[in-house]
Order: structure tokens, then sequence, then C-alpha cells
């Protein structure tokens, strides 16, 4: 059982950065993934990496990157907008896959606003 803790959600102004971090119990699961959900809607991917190398993501606004020494995936957030606003999850997987549902240990959540 892989025990995943997100951290560093907040309140933000529209513009703004944030980085959060997701600290793994253990690094028995190859892939690492980012996912948000929004009130009224579906999980969203993010981007996933595995601890060995490799990322699936799209190029954008959104960074994803793993510290392996401290058992730690990041997502790093730039120029962030309203309607980033969401519940930010991170999971942890056999692959490197965009389906939820393939993700076998969720985080509890932290919770990102971005409002003015």
């Amino acid at each position: 059982q892989v025990q995943l803790a997100e951290s560093g959600g907040g309140l933000v102004q529209p513009g703004a950065s944030l980085r959060l971090s997701c600290v793994a119990s253990e690094r028995t699961t190859a892939a690492m993934a980012w996912f948000r959900q929004a009130p009224g809607y579906e999980r969203e991917f993010l981007g996933a990496i595995k601890w060995s190398g490799g990322k699936l993501s799209d190029p954008g606004r959104f960074f994803i990157f793993a510290d392996n020494a401290k058992n730690t995936v990041y997502l790093q957030m730039n120029a962030l907008k309203p309607e980033d606003t969401a519940v930010y999850y991170c999971a942890a997987g056999a692959t490197l896959i965009s389906r939820p549902e393939a993700y076998l240990f969720w985080g509890q959540g932290t919770q990102v606003t971005v409002s003015s």
C-alpha cells in the first residue's frame, strides 16, 4: 500500500505560480501522476512521470518533475487562471497513462484556488 501526501495548495491570484508536492511512502509503483477535479467536472489528467525516467504530459503552463531521493513528485503551475481552481491529486500506478482508473493509489488532494 503506497501512501501519498500532497501539499502546496492554497489561494493565489491570477497569473501567479504555485508548486505542488507529492511525497510517496515508497517507490514500488513505476509511475506517478497528477490530476485535478473541479466541482461538477470529471477528474482531469495533468501529467505523469516514471521514477526511472520518461514522462507523459502536454507542454504548456504545467510541468511535472520528480526528485527520486525524496520520493517526491512535483507539479509546477505557472500563469494560473481562475479556471485552474480545483482539488489537485497525485496518484501512483504501473505505467504512464492518462486514465484515472488505471492508478492504484491516490492522495487526499490539495485545494488550489485562483482568485483575485
